[in-house]
């Protein structure tokens, strides 16, 4: 029996929006499920699997590899009862997961390790190992991968370790650690690129390595690069291996911190970034030391937008068989359990594009996904340690496109003056070409050791031309004031489709502007529209009233005696002072989205961190929630994912968020 809501938008193209939508005059609204639908897939009782890897094998069965050291090979995975067999066992928290010549390649904790089955008795018999790289024992010494090359070599990143006042700040200290390492089939190493952090999001996309990195020091924010042999993607820790013969990184940590304090003195660590002058990656790559190749991010990802956790990068390669994103990038998110959406463009010879929200609602963290043989994407979940929205530990989903499609930003395209953006449906001419419809702000991210950074450097770039093509299929924005080496988020918030007149399933892009196009600019009439004073992008649409703007209460009058009986009266008292009231849910949601909190906080859900609720019952006073976000202390709540420190949220907002916590109290 076909879903209903289905239904509704195959009559869109043949019904009016009244017909369609009316039910108390108030619209019902498409969906992402509408779209595209996850598919539970079930997990026999006492199977842990904490999915740490994923691959599609020739036969149509998908091959998972868990956190725990097993690997499993579900058969028939679109059955409602699949069969699952253990092919492998006793292995150390495998994070990657890839088939080739007949055997299964995984990198575990040490070493990468070729699993085959001689025998044909479905279970691996020969456990080899293929390389082995040093370890020191941390336990964030994570190793991911593999990704097969072109020639048939293999690519596995290692996570840097982190230190121990200063658990934020990641550390190299055994070689390789922050590294790409090519290895060959026959146990041949090179070390390959430097610059990693915590390298969980890797992909291989037309034989091209992409990588997605977390935010985190040196990190503002998650991201994709493309990356090749001799890069410096951004991580100085790294560097101490750099000046050995092998390598082939020209950048060297004192030319890094020539141009930033690396500040690594954890008791100060929290304290100067009032002060910090500002720096971005992508002037230390293209204006400070070019010929040093520090890689900028092709695409940002907005920490707390589009992420919090970057995890697997691949491409859609269905040629349409899962909706109309063929070729682009689908990254997965661990801490959100959700997938964004990047396409891709190279301007002058370098990757830019834009990113967008995609798909929302998984049941764990997402953390690897491939490409069965019906076409369908599977993905495999993990949660234990790392946190995620989605409430499950673990699991494997599918996600099937139902044949519908919805009304997108397809791709978004640079243009010497502005942008052009392509629809996955035409638009109505009405309102893609009002100006007033879209509006368009800039921002960047600091290059500096903190964890993570604020969008910073806003800016108001007002749209001052809209003209759509004859299809109605693409609208070329001409753009004021681009800035090279910033995100511009773009949001047709006023546009609607042609038929059924509906709003943007996803109403925001953000486009990393690495190069400005040369080319001829736009030759329409453009309007004149005056530049306001920009805000961070979470405060759209948040606007709400403030104790400050509430209306005073009125005083009634009293009768007048006669003047004759009129006794001196006695100084009033004067009036207490006003205590406070606490924001309103919509008022403190506005700044906890504003400074990311919602990223890993939810109001009455355990998420990431703790709900709350539950952080008013500890009774902490306003100014020990300052300083407890200014300077977490990750002991207090030990069953979560310790909490970075946030210096950069200012003391005046943080008054207004302890307020309202400890409201939650009543």
């Amino acid at each position: 029996m076909k879903n209903i809501r289905l239904t509704l938008l195959a009559l869109l193209g043949l019904l009016s929006t009244s017909a369609v939508w009316a039910q108390d005059s108030l619209p019902v609204l498409p969906t992402e499920d509408d779209y595209y639908r996850i598919i539970k897939i079930p997990v026999p009782e006492g199977v842990v699997l904490e999915v740490g890897g994923l691959c599609s094998l020739p036969n149509g069965h998908i091959a998972a590899s868990t956190r725990r050291g097993d690997v499993w090979i579900v058969e028939n995975p679109t059955s409602n009862k699949p069969n699952y067999r253990r092919f492998a066992t006793g292995l150390h928290e495998i994070l990657g997961l890839v088939y080739k010549d007949g055997s299964l390649y995984c990198a575990q904790r040490g070493e990468l390790t070729k699993l085959t089955d001689r025998n044909g008795d479905g279970m691996a018999d020969r456990y080899e190992t293929v390389y082995a790289w040093p370890l020191s024992g941390h336990y964030h010494e994570y190793s991911f991968g593999p990704k097969v090359l072109p020639d048939g070599s293999f690519l596995v990143t290692g996570n840097v370790s982190f230190g121990s006042s200063d658990w934020w700040s990641g550390k190299s200290v055994v070689p390789w650690r922050g590294w790409t390492m090519r290895i060959t089939p026959d146990g041949k190493m090179d070390p390959w690129a430097a610059g990693f952090r915590s390298p969980c999001g890797i992909g291989m996309v037309n034989g091209e390595f992409f990588y997605g990195d977390n935010q985190g020091d040196w990190m503002g924010s998650g991201f994709v690069t493309h990356v090749e042999k001799g890069d410096f993607v951004g991580h100085p820790a790294s560097l101490a291996w750099a000046d050995r013969p092998e390598s082939p990184v020209k950048m060297r940590k004192d030319l890094v911190f020539q141009q930033v304090d690396p500040k690594d003195d954890p008791k100060k660590k929290p304290e100067y970034i009032a002060e910090e002058p500002m720096t971005t990656i992508y002037e230390m790559g293209h204006k400070t030391y070019p010929d040093k190749q520090i890689k900028s991010p092709a695409v940002w990802l907005p920490h707390g937008i589009l992420g919090v956790s970057t995890s697997e990068i691949i491409a859609d390669e269905t040629n349409g068989a899962f909706g109309p994103f063929a070729g682009q990038l689908l990254v997965g998110d661990q801490g959100m359990s959700k997938i964004a959406r990047v396409f891709l463009e190279k301007v002058k010879g370098e990757y830019q594009g834009a990113s967008f929200d995609f798909r929302n609602g998984f049941r764990s963290g997402v953390l690897r996904m491939c490409w069965g043989s019906d076409q369908t994407m599977y993905i495999g979940g993990t949660n234990r340690g790392w946190g995620s929205t989605g409430k499950e530990p673990y699991g494997l989903e599918r996600l099937v496109w139902t044949g519908q499609t919805p009304f997108e930003m397809k791709a978004m395209r640079a243009m010497p003056d502005g942008f052009e953006i392509e629809f996955t449906q035409p638009v109505d001419l009405a309102t893609a070409e009002n100006v007033e419809n879209y509006a368009a702000r800039s921002f960047t991210y600091r290059y500096y050791p903190v964890y993570g950074s604020p969008m910073v450097d806003y800016k108001e770039n007002p749209v001052l031309g809209a003209k759509a093509s004859a299809d109605g299929l693409r609208v070329r924005l001409v753009v004021d004031s681009l800035r090279s080496g910033y995100v511009h988020a773009i949001q047709p918030e006023g546009v609607r489709s042609a038929q059924g007149k509906l709003p943007l399933l996803h109403g925001t892009g953000y486009y990393t502007l690495n190069q400005i196009p040369d080319g001829p600019k736009a030759s329409f009439p453009l309007a004149q529209r005056q530049t306001k004073k920009a805000e961070p992008m979470a405060d759209l649409g948040a606007k709400a009233n403030t104790p400050d703007n509430q209306m005073k209460e009125a005083r009634p009058g009293t009768p007048e005696a006669p003047k004759a009986a009129a006794k001196p009266a006695a100084p009033p008292p004067p009036p207490a002072p006003a205590k406070p009231k606490a924001p309103t849910d919509a008022e403190a949601m506005a700044l906890l989205t504003k400074h990311t909190c919602t990223a890993c906080h939810k109001k009455s859900e355990r998420s990431v961190g703790p709900a709350y609720t539950e952080v008013a019952k500890r009774r902490y006073s306003t100014n020990q929630i300052i300083a407890l976000v200014h300077n977490p202390k990750p002991e207090n709540w030990p069953d979560y994912t310790p909490m970075a420190p946030m210096p950069q949220v200012p003391k005046k907002d943080l008054e207004k968020i302890a307020m309202w916590i400890n409201s939650l109290r009543k």
